[in-house]
């Protein structure tokens, strides 16, 4: 179903975008879209997925372990002798074997069976987030280049006016001929980064467009926002959610579930299984078969290391009215003393895991406090920014002033502006570190894409998520 569903969502939003070419209507996606539109549209994942759903149905097919086995059998054995009679001998059976009881061997097989598949699918959902993150990455990349180069695109048309007003001067006799070509090869400068751009836009647009399965990537809803600041959850609140919810620690305490249950498994190696088995069956010469047998016996099977027994008895009947009984037992002395280390294993393997989540319990609280101050530290970069624009900004006016009165040149005017331009793009810079930073904080927390903001507000406010 989860495969299907994806498809459906994958073809849906392909078609809508497909009609809305057509129609001259490109559609803009936002940062959930495209995440999705990335899983939807990975090959790997998918095929994993279907990997994973076949085994699952066969783990559903282990229950027949639980139900009796049948075994039906037809023989005719015919011998012409040259001095006897004739015999023509026909036997049909049916023999059924059922387990009773084995200590919960074969559940607890079954739930590590179950286990393995259930660490399957946290490695998918470890896939579907890569997925997402790679997605989200390029979107931040993609966006941040657009920005930059619309700010350089500015700077260069600011450039080449003040190149024109230059001329203007100094064929008035105002500015020196070396001021022209000094503009003009800052001119060329600016236009050979900004062509630059454009081509690792062009490649990176690209490679985002093959993300999501598209031929040509449509509009990106989200802008950069410089001016967006950014609300933190407190210290106490995160470390706890990172406690419940984080990945890495729900991966550890399904290892030390899954190896307590191997655990179990290795201590109860010395109970006996029993079975109970029975069979009918039909004989004779000739058709319809007109004498008959059953019988009825239990199995004992006791094995470990150090020894194996088996002990069994049987009573039946056959037709007319003669009874049978058997009873038969075997031993094998130190069968596998090697496997009696199993048990010493198992603890040794859960002693590791019930360290590594200790550790791990420990280390998340450290990663979520200076995950938090990184989101701080961005944030105060992305504030020092705006507030670098502004001063550029003074800066410049003041540039013209001088200017004005002839204190400075048109050359330094431009050096002036360029500053400022350069405040424009380190400010963009600090928007898009702060997203990533907001973005590594919301994975320690297992929260999706833009749900910082909600979970700061709610635990802020003295709610719970």
């Amino acid at each position: 179903m989860k495969i299907l569903f994806a498809k459906i969502i994958f073809v849906s939003i392909f078609l809508i975008f497909s009609i809305t070419v057509v129609f001259g209507e490109i559609p803009s996606i936002t940062y959930s879209q495209a995440a999705d539109m990335a899983v939807a549209a990975s090959t790997d994942l998918n095929f994993e997925r279907r990997g994973l759903k076949i085994m699952e149905k066969a783990w559903a097919l282990g229950i027949r372990n639980f139900l009796p086995r049948l075994n039906i059998g037809v023989q005719e054995n015919d011998r012409l002798q040259e001095f006897s009679a004739d015999s023509f001998i026909k036997n049909y059976n049916l023999n059924m074997e059922q387990l009773l009881w084995d200590g919960g061997r074969l559940s607890m097989s079954r739930k590590l069976e179950k286990s393995e598949l259930d660490l399957l699918n946290s490695k998918l959902d470890r896939m579907v987030d890569d997925i997402v993150e790679t997605a989200l990455f390029t979107y931040h990349s993609v966006l941040s280049i657009r920005a930059i180069i619309e700010i350089k695109e500015k700077a260069l048309e600011y450039y080449k006016d003040q190149l024109r007003i230059l001329k203007r001067e100094v064929e008035l006799g105002l500015a020196l001929p070396i001021d022209v070509a000094e503009a003009e090869l800052s001119i060329m400068e600016a236009h050979i980064e900004r062509i630059s751009l454009e081509l690792d836009l062009i490649d990176l647009e690209r490679q985002f467009a093959e993300q999501l399965g598209l031929e040509i990537l449509p509009q990106l809803k989200e802008k950069i926002d410089i001016n967006r600041s950014t609300v933190l959850p407190s210290l106490r609140a995160s470390i706890v959610m990172a406690q419940e919810n984080n990945c890495d620690l729900a991966d550890l305490k399904f290892m030390i579930n899954k190896r307590q249950t191997e655990l179990k498994y290795a201590s109860r190696q010395w109970i006996p299984s029993l079975k109970i088995n029975g069979g009918f069956g039909l004989s004779g010469q000739y058709y319809p078969l007109t004498r008959f047998n059953w019988s009825v016996g239990l199995v004992v099977e006791f094995s470990n290391p150090w020894l194996q027994n088996t002990f069994g008895f049987q009573r039946g009947m056959e037709s007319p009215n003669d009874h049978t009984a058997n009873l038969q037992n075997s031993t094998s002395p130190f069968p596998d003393p090697a496997a009696g280390m199993g048990k010493r294993q198992a603890m040794l393997a859960l002693e590791l895991e019930r360290e590594k989540y200790k550790i791990a319990l420990e280390r998340i609280c450290f990663l979520v406090e200076r995950s938090i101050e990184k989101c701080s530290l961005a944030n105060q970069k992305r504030i020092v920014s705006l507030e670098a624009i502004e001063a550029a900004e003074r800066r410049y006016k003041l540039e013209e002033i001088r200017l004005g009165l002839g204190q400075i040149t048109r050359i330094d005017l431009m050096k002036a502006h360029l500053s400022y331009t350069e405040m424009e793009i380190a400010a963009v810079e600090a928007a898009i570190n702060l997203l990533a930073a907001e973005r590594e904080l919301e994975q320690l927390l297992a929260l999706k894409p833009g749900e910082l903001e909600l979970f700061a507000n709610i635990y802020n406010s003295g709610g719970s998520l």
